[in-house]
């Protein structure tokens, strides 16, 4: 198969979608790859890496998508992007097609794109490839924090996040016991803080009481829980996944006005809308502002402050993926890996996925009607 891997559009993305490691993999299994020049320069991987693994790089975008059948990316796609997919083309990428616009979805559906989106990809009841972008957005959500609740941020409480004898710590809440929450919870305390995890599931709160031996307070997740939690916070986290959705407000503005002053919220949701009713898109070049005395930070594509990390990481957690599709073509690799279809959100010209045809009011269609006809 011939796999396509274009330089990212967005400006302030630096992530590629498969580091030199996985594109030697593709090689070697008989598999040809087509770079776009510079696709990897801002995670550190140059041109001539690709090339020593064998990866033609090409000089455009357009020459990318020609040639290839499957294309790899990270962001979600845009309008110039969609345009330049080919008919019947297998796309990768964190899609979040929920929140993105009616006419990007209608191009996929038009195109009979089989869109494959990383965020909903199951395995053994876990979403293995959002879950590599989550470890290192919830690492990084600390140290984030840890940064605007400096006094070199105007604004700013200006407190040390682990205290010293004598001055309490700073009280990180997180909402969310997932793979960002606890990741959050893990590298917060580290930094000495004072730590609660809301969630309204008792086994996620459970799972990370045990595994950070009860080092932590954990709160079952309601309105009175999570209004209490954030008047009380120094740094609140959102780090909230409803699986191809957009996210609920479960912070809302009125509980929000109750923060301390020079409180900082890192909402990690904000790619699927966000979690905190005040809450909107950032940018890592102007990535806060100040809504009722509070810092915000809400960039979505946090994981790009790391970016050769990050692109290891997702190249760690899609290689077999896309190898199993290229090996065996998307419907051979579906029946080898069920949790692979639940991430394909249109196929042969329909949209596969339920809350996305009821969002954007289009047919819906399941995959397994596909393999009947």
């Amino acid at each position: 198969m011939r796999i396509g891997i274009p330089k990212e559009t967005h400006h302030e993305e630096k992530r590629v979608a498969l580091a030199p490691a996985g594109v030697d993999t593709l090689v070697k299994s008989g598999h040809s790859v087509y770079i776009e020049n510079d696709a990897g320069i801002d995670s550190h991987f140059s041109d001539e890496e690709y090339r020593k693994v064998g990866a033609k790089v090409v000089y455009s975008a357009e020459e990318v998508y020609q040639r290839s059948e499957l294309i790899a990316k990270i962001a979600p796609l845009t309008l110039d992007e969609a345009k330049l997919l080919q008919e019947e083309q297998i796309v990768f990428s964190f899609l979040h097609l929920a929140l993105s616009k009616k006419h990007i979805l209608e191009a996929l559906l038009t195109k009979k794109i089989s869109a494959v989106s990383y965020e909903l990809i199951e395995h053994d009841k876990e979403l293995p490839v959002l879950r590599s972008m989550s470890e290192i957005a919830g690492q990084l959500a600390v140290q984030i924090g840890e940064r605007f609740m400096g006094s070199d941020f105007p604004s700013s409480r200006g407190i040390l996040m682990g205290g010293i004898t004598g001055v309490a710590p700073a009280a990180v809440v997180v909402l969310g016991a997932g793979a960002v929450g606890f990741n959050v919870a893990r590298a917060a305390l580290g930094r000495g803080a004072q730590v609660i995890v809301l969630d309204k599931d008792l086994r996620r709160l459970r799972r990370i009481e045990d595994i950070l031996d009860k080092r932590i307070t954990t709160v079952v997740a309601n309105e009175y829980t999570i209004a209490r939690g954030v008047k009380f916070a120094d740094l609140l986290v959102g780090a909230i996944n409803v699986r191809g959705e957009k996210i609920p407000h479960l912070v809302t503005e009125e509980m929000v006005k109750t923060m301390k002053k020079g409180a900082v919220i890192v909402d990690v949701s904000i790619d699927q809308g966000g979690c905190i009713a005040t809450s909107r898109p950032t940018t890592m070049s102007d990535p806060v502002y100040v809504m009722h005395d509070v810092i915000h930070y809400c960039v979505p594509n946090i994981p790009a402050l790391v970016s050769r990390t990050a692109s290891y990481a997702l190249t760690n957690a899609s290689i077999e993926y896309i190898l199993r599709i290229a090996d065996n073509g998307l419907s051979g690799a579906m029946m080898g890996e069920p949790g692979l279809a639940k991430g394909v959100c249109t196929f042969n010209g329909f949209c596969s996925n339920e809350s996305i045809a009821e969002t954007f009011g289009v047919e819906f269609r399941r995959l397994h009607i596909f393999a009947t006809n």
